[in-house]
Order: C-alpha cells, then structure tokens, then sequence
C-alpha cells in the first residue's frame, strides 16, 4: 500500500527502473495483474525491474560454528529473533529441534539448550505429558531431557492452568530453571542457581528434599503455590517440639521468594526442624504471613534461619518494630 500511494501521487515520465525490496508473493497478487492501479505505469514505463526476496534466514547455515540465544524472560517473538527458525510449532519438542534446527546446521557438532513452551489447555486436545514429548526425541543423537508441568495463569485477572513444557539439552548447561513442579526428572541440575518452582497442587516436605538434592548450588528460590500442604503426619505449628521427619539443608541458598505462596512454604523454610538455611540473607514475603508464622516474632523455632536476614522486601509496608528488630538482627547490621 505504501509503494502504491508514491507511485500514483504523481506522474514519473522518466520512471523506467523500480527496485522492490522484501518482495513476497502478496505483492505479485495484487499489482502484477490486469486490475492493478499500477498496470499503465508496470505495462508502459517499467524496462528495468528488479525484485528482492529477502529469506536468506530459509538457508542452511553451512559455516555455522557459535550461536547463543539466552533469555530469563518469556516472549512471544521466537521467529522473529531467531531467523533460521521456519515457523512455530506449539510445542518446542524433539521435531522441532530436528526439523527446523539441526537439519540447518549439518556441522554442528554441539548444541546446548533449554527452552520452556507455555500451552493454554484449550490449544491442546488432549493433557500433554512429558512422555508425548520424549517420543519426539528418540531420532535425536544426543541426551535430552524434558518435563511438562501444569501452572497457573492470569490474564486481565482471570486465572485458568496452562502447560509448561520444557525440553533440554543433557548435562543441563544453563543457571536458570523456570516452573518445574512435583514432576520434574530426577536430574541434578548442578549448573542452576537460580529457580522457580510453581505447581497447581501442593509441594510437600519430600519434594524439597528432592530439590534440595537435584539443585546442590541453589541460590535463589521462588516459590510460586497458593495450595496449602497436606503435610502427612508432618508437625503443624501448634507441634513446635516433635519432629517425625529429616532436616533439609540449602547451604547456599540466599534469596528466598513465597511472596507468591501459601504462608506453610514460609514455615516449611523457616521453621529449623524441617529446613536449615544459613546463608538466608533475603527474604521476598508478605508480612502479616510472617508474623503468623513466627507468632508475632516469638518463635524459637523460626529464629535461627532468620538471624540472617538482612532485607525484607514486601508488598505491605515493614514496620521496623522492636520485636522484628531482635527477631532479625542483621536487618541493621
């Protein structure tokens, strides 16, 4: 439409050559035909005509040696950034990888990968698992993990449950794991510092016992789950002094994030019988759960991972009173 308004806004009698650049096949349908506004000037002046099909990104990449795509962030925009990419499947699976990917670069040797696909449950027919993406790998020389995990999701404040599908390369290579839930492989993801955890049913104690030995250099851990724990014969906070269950231990664990979830993953990290966090130094929380959790500051068993702590960031507003200033010591060292 733009070429159009230029070429008929006036008279070009000395018009005889036109470059079109990205030219596709929608611009041939509707100017290079008998009804086109554009048929004296194409017909009658036009002797040089040159036509640029910009899909170089449709070749394969023969030299290809390095190529690095690492994003924390979710985005809509995949084809977009990375051109040699064909079209978009809704699920990145072992096809995907194969097809639109591998079979573009016949010298790679190494390809290193993790990406996460978020599924709406009403695009999909039937409930993906993390086996109807393991069939798509099986052609695929070289290990690959995959994992699919069902979350929450909010859109303009309705909420509904989507897919999380993620597939990747094996040793996992990348500091960063996102919305793995109760199903997630047993893997050690020795790299991964950083990670979100976030499920539509609850985490129990043996699932952060499993993370804990999954993630031995976990730094940074956000919670995301508002359904309470059953706990199973675990002690409530009403049972401060028995204990029917191990200690697990996080020695690197820094940040901690259940802005997100159920005030019981507050006690689960808290309370010392059940989890033992030396290094807690941040602390991402909502502050009436907190102080239900620790009884108004008063609780011993929560005092030891809390002493620590040197900022609490939440929603409402801290009040630094006497009593969260001795519970929290390093708040004002």
């Amino acid at each position: 439409m733009f070429m159009e308004r230029i070429l008929l806004a006036s008279d070009y009698p000395n018009l005889t050559k036109l470059t079109i650049c990205h030219f596709q096949e929608e611009i041939a349908s509707n100017y290079f035909t008998n009804e086109s506004p554009l048929r004296s000037i194409f017909q009658e002046q036009i002797t040089n005509l040159i036509l640029i099909n910009n899909d170089k990104h449709k070749d394969k990449l023969l030299n290809l040696k390095r190529f690095s795509l690492k994003s924390s962030y979710p985005f809509q925009q995949y084809d977009k950034v990375v051109l040699l990419l064909r079209r978009r499947n809704r699920v990145i699976g072992g096809t995907y990888v194969q097809h639109d990917i591998l079979d573009y670069m016949p010298q790679l040797r190494s390809f290193t990968f993790y990406v996460c696909t978020y599924v709406d449950l009403v695009a999909v027919p039937y409930e993906l698992s993390s086996e109807d993406i393991q069939l798509t790998l099986a052609n695929i020389e070289q290990h690959i993990g995959s994992m699919v995990n069902y979350v929450t999701n909010s859109v303009n404040f309705v909420y509904g449950v989507r897919a999380a599908c993620s597939v990747f390369s094996l040793p996992f290579g990348f500091d960063y794991l996102r919305d793995i839930g109760n199903n997630f492989p047993n893997i050690v993801f020795s790299s991964v510092t950083y990670l979100v955890i976030q499920d539509i049913i609850p985490f129990e104690h043996e699932f952060f016992m499993r993370i804990a030995r999954s993630f031995p250099l976990l730094k940074h851990l956000f919670i995301r789950n508002k359904e309470s724990q059953n706990l199973n014969g675990l002690m409530t906070l009403s049972s401060d002094n028995c204990q029917l269950h191990s200690i697990i231990k996080y020695p690197h664990l820094t940040i901690l994030g259940v802005v997100s979830a159920h005030r019981d993953y507050i006690e689960q990290f808290l309370d010392e019988t059940k989890t033992f966090v030396p290094c807690l130094t941040e602390f991402e929380v909502y502050v009436d759960d907190l102080k239900t959790v620790t009884k108004d500051f008063t609780r011993e068993e929560t005092r030891r991972n809390s002493a620590k702590v040197k900022k609490i960031t939440s929603i409402e507003p801290v009040v630094h009173s006497e009593d969260l200033c001795l519970y929290f010591p390093s708040l004002y060292k």
